[in-house]
């Protein structure tokens, strides 16, 4: 079976423009990504999408892979399926499972990448999953950066928001507070099938991309993990990782 991994990033970011080689501790936001991502032992390949040439640069002058892409692309996955395409050409494979890592998550552990795997990898009727972890906070439950999602009782997928769901307004304050992590491991013919599906009402309303699948009808998989991370949305998210990768363990090991 080939698992691979690709990250995609862009400069032109409306948020935070030049993102993904903002400096931390003296390295570029997604060489801290890739690096870490490259660390898990599920992968077979890590590779770098991206339709910026500074990007393209730096990651293949630290001996990583990465692929030009359009710079047309509305959304992540689509940048991810157009890069696995021209991989498999490049390199006459077949990949059979592609793990999405987002190039703002610095903090990203290849635990987590196994984390996410191990469903897919046992039950072949999964075709996509998602990692899930506590909000630890009311303020983070409230942000509208966090990416909120609530849950079947199997874990699925219910329903994902930038506003804080389950509600807290009817007095019941101790609810779940769960955020999406974005580690996404499709399979490959389903990342292409999702993409040719056209965008969806909800999607749109909380722009999140991962209401299409639920508003299609199929199930988006949660799988819980304990490890703490932070996505750097804006220059003040980036402040905070930058005193957390201080104090990881990881860092030490790819610095």
């Amino acid at each position: 079976m080939k698992i691979i991994s690709i990250i995609p990033a862009r400069m032109n970011s409306s948020r935070f423009p030049n993102k993904p080689m903002a400096d931390i501790l003296g390295m570029p936001m997604i060489g801290h990504v890739y690096k870490r991502v490259k660390l898990s032992t599920l992968l077979d390949e890590v590779y770098v999408a991206t339709c910026d040439r500074e990007i393209y640069d730096y990651i293949t002058t630290i001996g990583g892979k990465a692929v030009m892409t359009s710079d047309c692309h509305e959304r992540c996955s689509d940048r991810c399926a157009e890069a696995m395409l021209k991989i498999e050409k490049d390199e006459n494979i077949k990949v059979d499972i592609m793990v999405m890592v987002q190039g703002d998550e610095p903090l990203t552990y290849p635990d987590m990448i196994d984390e996410a795997l191990e469903p897919i990898l046992k039950d072949k009727n999964i075709k996509i999953t998602n990692l899930v972890a506590d909000l630890e906070t009311t303020e983070e439950f409230e942000d509208p950066n966090e990416v909120k999602v609530v849950t079947d009782l199997e874990g699925n997928a219910i329903y994902f928001s930038r506003e804080p769901i389950p509600s807290r307004k009817k007095g019941i304050l101790d609810v779940p507070m769960k955020k999406q992590v974005c580690v996404i491991p499709f399979r490959r013919d389903f990342l292409l099938e999702y993409n040719q599906m056209e965008p969806t009402p909800l999607e749109i309303i909380e722009s999140v991309d991962m209401m299409r699948i639920i508003e299609n009808g199929l199930k988006v998989k949660m799988v819980p993990t304990d490890f703490k991370t932070k996505a750097v949305d804006t220059p003040e998210d980036l402040k905070v990782v930058i005193e957390m990768m201080r104090e990881d363990r990881l860092y030490e090991i790819y610095r």
